[in-house]
């Protein structure tokens, strides 16, 4: 079965099928449900449910359905209330269901086919848990697969099933190390249709920067860079000040080549004098993620519990999950909130003080929301002293930099914050970031620095920028202007759902359901050079439909609505016509 195999999501031509195989195998065959004279068996899911089909040419071979959290209800509901399975709340897992094989096929892979796919298409959508009901006869399989059961059986018509779950990661992991030569030998021949990467990321944390393969990562092909709209990343628009850019061009050979200063000590004393700030409270990195991980892996282990919003940068949740093993919650941010951050329930989730961590970012990215500095005060404040608190300020400066936590982080041993330098002063290529920390813990953090943390050229540009604040403030203000002049000529494009400007150097646009999901408006934009971010992996509540926008400069930002515009055309005629989009059909209902 390695040739013309097709694995895609299901068109309407396929549910008929769909239901006549099901029809065949869960009440001719085992007897779960009662034989019905249309030969067809249908369900009060299915038009939330989204199929995913194998075929080989013209003959279909199976099939497996998913149930999205922001559907609202699971097919496991007609079993078990959710006090008997708080899973579906707590977790808000995608629920794998019916995998189905037509029975000449079974003895193939395209079982663990469908089902490394409705993996990597939950992964996609920010999926993290999912559940199942499985067969008890073949509990051995499941547990074979990474599934564990939850301690719920439940009795359909002749079958018993076991309630099965298991984390989206590590689910995928076992698909690929049992099956993994079967997989890379279908992926060949597979003609992979669902709109997400047959594989994931090496270090399993999605970042923007896709762009870079339009340049090409080898540096052979730089003059590209006029070609191509990067706004999946949140780099300045603009360029570093005069200033900095003077420094950089006037021995660009000497600070090549020459050490810079071993504890970066310039750069600390000028951040100090900037910030109003004691330099012992103060440490420095190569960006913010050398910080994260230099200090979280000094402070948490397994067994630490951590609280991070949802959605909120993903780089926190891969190093507390997936680098160190913690237990990780999340404190929802609600789109019918306005992505807001409530203080109340920030207090209610923390107060207890059962965290070690608490991570907030602010302005949070990716969903452009500030909470006030006196609010945040007020919650920390109230929480006990075990219960450490990280406030990531990359993007403040577009509000009020004056607003910052920073203060209080100098004075206060469970309060951090840190702040890069790249995004507000345009030097994302030189990665400088600092932290600021109560004297001891920046003393603690600095001895597990290695020296030359921070590299000559970037010192100079950081320091030089630190100087010149007025040319800086000029470009936020500007960016604000440019912000609200793509949000308007976004919100003009048809087929779209609402377009969220936020505070900071970036947008973000929703799709409606029955439209392309946000993968494939990304995927058609690149078409036209123009780069943008799917944020559905980030989490389940983007439900696969939210695309963010980094602010360019006017000539770039009426590329990227040029291209929304043609790449929206484009697919709503290729949705006119029986084609696969790998996006739920169904509605989106809560």
């Amino acid at each position: 079965m390695d040739h013309d195999l097709q694995l895609r999501a299901a068109t309407p031509d396929d549910h008929d099928w769909i239901h006549e195989l099901r029809h065949r195998v869960y009440a001719e065959e085992l007897g779960q449900h009662p034989v019905d004279p249309s030969g067809r068996l249908r369900d009060g899911l299915d038009g939330d449910t989204v199929y995913l089909v194998a075929a080989r040419g013209e003959t279909r071979i199976g099939f497996v359905g998913l149930t999205p959290p922001w559907v609202g209800r699971y097919s496991l509901d007609k079993y078990l209330t959710r006090e008997e399975l708080p899973i579906l709340t707590e977790e808000e897992p995608f629920e794998i269901r019916i995998l189905t094989v037509e029975e000449r096929w079974r003895s193939t892979a395209a079982a663990p086919l469908l089902m490394y796919a409705a993996l990597r298409w939950a992964a996609a959508r920010g999926g993290r848990r999912v559940v199942a009901m499985g067969r008890t006869e073949l509990l051995d399989m499941y547990l074979a697969a990474g599934l564990r059961p939850v301690g719920r059986t439940v009795r359909s018509g002749a079958v018993s099933f076991e309630v099965l779950s298991g984390s989206v990661a590590g689910l995928t992991r076992t698909v690929a190390e049992r099956h993994g030569r079967t997989l890379e030998r279908l992926r060949a021949g597979l003609d992979w249709r669902l709109d997400v990467p047959f594989a994931p990321r090496a270090d399993g944390c999605e970042h923007g920067g896709a762009f870079f393969s339009a340049i090409g990562t080898d540096f052979r092909t730089l003059t590209r860079r006029h070609e191509v709209v990067a706004a999946d990343v949140l780099d300045a628009w603009f360029p570093p000040a005069p200033e900095v850019r003077a420094v950089l061009s006037e021995d660009p050979g000497w600070s090549a080549r020459t050490s810079p200063p071993t504890g970066a000590e310039g750069l600390l004393a000028e951040l100090a004098r900037a910030r109003g700030l004691p330099s012992e409270s103060l440490v420095v990195g190569a960006g913010s993620s050398d910080l994260i991980f230099r200090a979280f892996g000094r402070w948490l282990t397994p067994g630490s519990r951590v609280l991070l919003l949802d959605p909120s940068y993903g780089e926190y949740a891969h190093v507390t999950e997936r680098v160190i093993g913690c237990r990780v919650d999340r404190l929802r941010l609600r789109r019918e909130d306005g992505w807001l951050l409530d203080p109340d329930r920030l207090a209610a989730a923390t107060r207890s003080g059962e965290y070690d961590l608490v991570v907030v970012v602010n302005p949070n990215n990716p969903t452009g929301r500030h909470a006030p500095a006196d609010a945040l005060r007020a919650v920390i404040e109230a929480t006990p002293e075990r219960t450490r608190w990280w406030i990531d300020e990359a993007y403040l400066g577009y509000v009020a930099p004056a607003d910052s936590l920073a203060g209080l982080a100098s004075v206060d041993p469970r309060v951090v914050v840190c702040t890069s330098l790249s995004k507000m002063y345009a030097l994302s290529g030189m990665r400088a970031a600092y932290l600021v920390a109560h004297r001891d813990t920046a003393g603690e953090l600095r001895r597990w620095t290695p020296p030359w943390p921070v590299s000559l050229p970037a010192q100079l540009a950081a320091v030089t920028a630190l100087r010149h604040p007025a040319y800086y403030e000029e470009r936020w203000a500007r960016t604000a202007v440019l912000r609200r002049e793509l949000a308007a000529g976004l919100a003009q494009l048809d087929g779209l759902s609402s377009v969220d400007e936020g505070v900071a150097n970036f947008l973000t646009v929703t799709l409606p359901p029955d439209g392309p999901s946000a993968a494939l408006l990304v995927g058609e934009c690149r078409r036209h050079d123009v780069y943008l971010r799917d944020l559905s992996p980030m989490s389940p509540s983007y439900e696969g439909r939210t695309v963010r926008f980094a602010v360019r400069d006017t000539a770039e930002n009426a590329r990227i609505v040029a291209a929304c515009r043609s790449a929206l055309e484009a697919l709503r005629a290729r949705m006119a016509v029986p084609v696969t989009s790998g996006a739920p059909a169904g509605r989106a209902s809560r």
